[in-house]
């Protein structure tokens, strides 16, 4: 019983809301397109690639500072990088840009 005339009075409340609206409402004009992101072009990194044999070496560069080394050894094909984090000249390597630390493992016992 409780459950229909909650119902009813929902239906009764809309269409009051819906009889109090105002004769002369006007649609709302199309907001303009959000600004589009300016993009500093001196920020873009200078990419040189540099190739010996099978080996490959990318230098990324942001106004002529060197800030990463991307190698392709020939042996295994799989990437490493070598990335001066702190702008010393000091690089330190990584196996991969998503996960900067890098957990030593050994091999304890083997079957």
């Amino acid at each position: 019983m409780r459950l229909i005339a909650a119902a009813v009075f929902c239906i009764a409340l809309s269409a009051y809301a819906q009889s109090n609206r105002p004769k002369d409402l006007q649609p709302l004009p199309e907001p303009p397109p959000p600004p589009q992101p300016q993009i500093d072009q001196s920020l873009e990194p200078e990419v040189t690639i540099i190739k010996r044999g099978k080996e490959t070496i990318e230098e990324y560069r942001v106004h002529g500072r060197l800030y990463m080394i991307k190698v392709t050894p020939a042996s295994t094909g799989i990437p490493y990088y070598l990335i001066d984090e702190n702008g010393t000249g000091k690089f330190s390597r990584r196996d991969d840009l998503d996960n900067p630390v890098k957990v030593p493992m050994w091999v304890i016992l083997s079957f």
